[in-house]
């Protein structure tokens, strides 16, 4: 299994390799000959899911780990085959932006006002707060930010393109460049401890970088601030996006803010004529 876990660790990000492994592991323990089961074998398993689980996402998510799986057995020549690249889920996924969990902007600048419990970690944070509040990044796009990304002069940071999104350069916000000049002389050295670290966003162990999940775990000791509404990645940049929506910026303008590949990706924050209609129904109402 370790040489699995090097294999998926090339491919993947650290917490989809935690997950992709489990997902292959509990698969082996119900199929103990996994490692021959052909197209007939995987769909049957595949079947006992849809009766586990409700949520199509689910299922997505484990066929993709032993998509990844028996790409590793033909990788090492165990296999000449994926009995799983023909299976294709038609699972209906509710992929529905949900406007009413996002925040005004007066909420996002909140966020900023958390305080830490270790000043190196607040003035940290407070970096990474600003570029998911103010610039909409993704967690992948923040993690993977350099020291030669960010262009102080100018005001303006550079994103690089990922599976999902266009690199884009954006304009920081006046306060964010004071932030990130203290960040860059001061607490960012602090960070390293002498270690040497191209990457923008440094961990408490020296040169140890902010990856992904460590991103979504400092994001996550938010979640009671604007409870019931869920205080993560997803809902922050869900929330800057709407927001210039809403404040009458042109949908294209927004969709290469956004890095979106596709228009429609961006139309799905604008809101729905439902929620117009509701508005207006609400303002016109007699008893307001």
């Amino acid at each position: 299994m370790e040489e699995l876990k090097e294999y998926l660790q090339s491919r993947c990000a650290p917490g989809t390799v935690k997950i992709y492994q489990r997902d292959i592991e509990i698969y082996q323990h119900h199929c103990p000959k996994a490692e021959q089961a052909g197209y007939q074998e995987v769909l049957g398993y595949i079947g006992q899911l849809r009766s586990r689980y409700k949520n199509p996402k689910t299922i997505r998510r484990i066929l993709s780990a032993l998509k990844a799986y028996y790409d590793y057995l033909n990788v090492i020549d165990q296999r000449k085959d994926n009995p799983t690249a023909a299976i294709r889920l038609r699972d209906q996924v509710n992929n529905d932006i949900q406007l009413q969990d996002f925040f005004t902007p007066a909420e996002l600048e909140q966020l900023l006002e958390k305080e830490e419990r270790y000043a190196l970690l607040s003035a940290r944070n407070r970096i990474l707060m600003s570029l998911l509040i103010y610039q909409g990044l993704q967690p992948r796009e923040a993690a993977g930010l350099k020291i030669s990304d960010l262009n102080l002069i100018t005001g303006t940071v550079y994103i690089r393109s990922q599976a999902n999104t266009n690199s884009r350069t954006l304009s920081l916000k006046p306060g964010q460049i004071l932030l990130f000049h203290d960040y860059l002389n001061e607490t960012r050295k602090l960070l390293l401890k002498d270690a040497g670290s191209d990457q923008l966003l440094i961990g408490l162990r020296g040169g140890a970088w902010l990856n992904i999940d460590i991103i979504e775990y400092v994001i996550r000791q938010y979640k009671g601030l604007f409870h019931p509404r869920k205080v993560n990645c997803k809902s922050i940049r869900g929330s800057v996006i709407t927001n210039l929506l809403k404040a009458g910026n042109e949908l294209r303008a927004v969709q290469v803010f956004a890095g979106h590949k596709k228009i429609s990706s961006t139309e799905k924050y604008q809101q729905s004529q439902v929620e117009i209609l509701h508005n207006m129904i609400q303002s016109q109402h007699p008893m307001k």
